[in-house]
Order: structure tokens, then C-alpha cells, then sequence
């Protein structure tokens, strides 16, 4: 079960993750509405302070080609896009794309499932880090393609495992429910405790 924590907006948290065997980080770009959101230059201190076998994920909303150049020059081997994914940044990317869906917004799976270019989805809540858990069932909507699938959306340690078991992705996606409830950033014992309940299940 591959798991990835997402949200990182500290060189420190890389640490939790080098720790405890986490497969992808990702980081929040371009999207100041977010309260994780941080800069190219914050993004490479992260980057660097990671095992080199973690996979680093960018994540963006509707981003713009120029955006996702940006991304891609900043070493991320993944781009994960929420919301809009323009026709001409498909087009352009160099690195795979993961392509976020909301429950609210699953019929658009079949505009992207046989794009090469698409590497695999993230099924969200349909307020996407929201930290609100979204009924499993819909996940099974998706035909699974040989694509990556991962899910989110209110996933911590004490559900992981249900979460795993009702909808057999490929791995889980988790910000919220391994952060500090008072001022966010992520909290090192929840991040064990996650890897470990979700690892459990392979």
C-alpha cells in the first residue's frame, strides 16, 4: 500500500516521512487560498531534506502552463492537478500527471483515463482538503485501468485501514488527519501512526 502525506510546508516534517517509510510527499504550489501553500524556493528546502526514494508530488489548482514549468523545473516527479486541467498543460508536461476528482465531479474520469499522459487519480471529498471523509461506495465508480488510484478525503489512522479494505486503492492521501488540530503543520506521531495502519493492510 503506497501512502502518501501531503501538505508539507516545513524541511523538518520531511524527517516523519524518511522515519516512518512514506512513498510520496506532496506540496501545495500556487494556490494562496490554501494555508499550506508554499513557495518554488521552501518547496526545494523540503525536497532536499527527503530520502531520495520518496516520490515528490507538486499540487496545483488549474494551473497554468507556465505554472507547471515552473513545477517541472523544480524537480517534482509528479504533478497532481486539481480542478481545471487546461488542454495545453496536459499537452506540455514532461512528468506524470496524477488528476484529482472530487466526488461531485467523477463523470470527467473518461475525458482523461486514456491519456497517456495521466498517470493516475486522487478521489477527493468534494471540498477538496477539506479533511471530510466522502462515501467509499462512489469510489468504486471508477473502472480500475491499470493506473494509479489513491484515496483521500478525511483519512486518518483510526480509518485508514476500513477506508483501504471497502475500496482497494493502489494507496492513501493524507494532510489533514496527520496534523496538529490547533495550528496545522504535521504532527510526527500521527504520521507514524498513519504509515503504519495503512502499511498493515498490504
Amino acid at each position: 500500500m503506497l501512502v502518501k502525506i501531503c501538505g508539507l510546508t516545513e524541511a523538518a516534517e520531511a524527517g516523519y516521512l524518511n522515519e516512518n517509510g512514506a512513498d510520496f510527499a506532496g506540496m501545495v504550489l500556487f494556490f494562496p487560498k490554501s494555508r499550506r501553500n508554499i513557495t518554488i524556493e521552501k518547496s526545494r528546502e523540503i525536497r532536499q531534506a527527503l530520502s531520495p526514494e520518496i516520490r515528490t508530488v507538486a499540487v496545483m489548482v488549474s494551473p497554468d502552463a507556465e505554472q507547471v514549468r515552473k513545477a517541472e523545473a523544480a524537480g517534482f516527479d509528479y504533478l497532481q492537478i486539481h480542478g481545471e486541467l487546461f488542454p495545453e498543460v496536459l499537452k506540455e508536461s514532461t512528468v506524470p500527471v496524477l488528476k484529482a476528482f472530487n466526488v461531485s465531479d467523477l463523470q470527467q474520469w473518461e475525458k482523461y483515463c486514456k491519456n497517456p499522459r495521466i498517470a493516475g487519480y486522487v478521489l477527493d471529498a468534494a471540498e477538496p482538503g477539506s479533511g471530510k471523509v466522502f462515501d467509499w461506495n462512489m469510489a468504486r465508480q471508477i473502472p480500475r485501468d491499470g493506473k494509479l488510484l489513491f484515496l483521500a478525503g478525511g483519512l486518518h489512522a483510526g480509518n485508514v485501514a476500513e477506508a483501504i479494505r471497502a475500496v482497494q486503492p493502489d494507496g492513501v492521501d493524507v494532510s489533514t488527519g496527520v496534523e496538529y488540530p490547533e495550528n496545522g503543520g504535521k504532527d510526527p506521531e500521527k504520521v507514524r501512526a498513519f504509515i503504519r495502519a495503512a502499511k498493515a493492510e498490504n
